[in-house]
């Protein structure tokens, strides 16, 4: 298994760079009701810290990155991990998730985000596609996977996060084709 360990990453407006400690703050402000209306909701500060604590010490097989735009700013978060894809656990795959603040929403920087993190993905190697399930009524994320070329697999029900079923869509991105072909 390959991880790519870039410090950054840059697609047209954005950057994206490797998850620090400096970086619990914008994890803290994704984890508002607004931000997690599609995800079951906010999780405790425990699972919070306990989350940062593995973003930042890269202690998962794949990365998190910040969401940097052209001035500098911390827009959001983006990351792929591996991903047990069905039931029976008999593929694996690359996940990826992303969230971006909402002043920052509307842009174009998440789809130039999905765009650079699957590039990374590509690069580590080890699987073929690239992953991304949001939930049926998240209706930005579902046309965002549209626009960056993912293909609609089905729709599924999917935990997240633990204890917690959601009904949400499967999108599937072919990473031995270059991105938006």
């Amino acid at each position: 298994m390959k991880t790519v360990g870039v410090g950054w990453w840059t697609v047209g407006m954005v950057t994206l760079e490797s998850w620090s400690e400096q970086d619990f703050g914008l994890l803290e402000r994704c984890n508002t009701p607004e931000m997690t209306a599609h995800l079951g909701g906010p999780e405790t500060p425990e699972k919070v810290r306990d989350r940062h604590r593995k973003y930042a010490e890269n202690a998962f097989t794949g990365q998190m990155f910040v969401i940097v735009t052209e001035d500098g700013e911390r827009a959001g978060l983006i990351g792929y991990w591996e991903h047990a894809d069905d039931p029976e656990h008999t593929e694996t795959v690359w996940e990826t998730g992303w969230a971006v603040l909402p002043e920052f929403q509307g842009r174009g920087l998440a789809a130039l985000a999905v765009q650079a993190v699957a590039e990374v993905a590509r690069a580590a190697g080890s699987y073929r596609t690239l992953h991304a399930y949001p939930g049926v009524t998240n209706a930005a994320s579902n046309a965002l996977c549209r626009k960056a070329g993912f293909s609609l697999v089905r729709e599924r029900d999917f935990e997240y996060p633990k204890g917690h079923w959601m009904r949400c869509n499967d999108w599937s991105l072919d990473l031995r084709r270059p991105c938006g072909r």
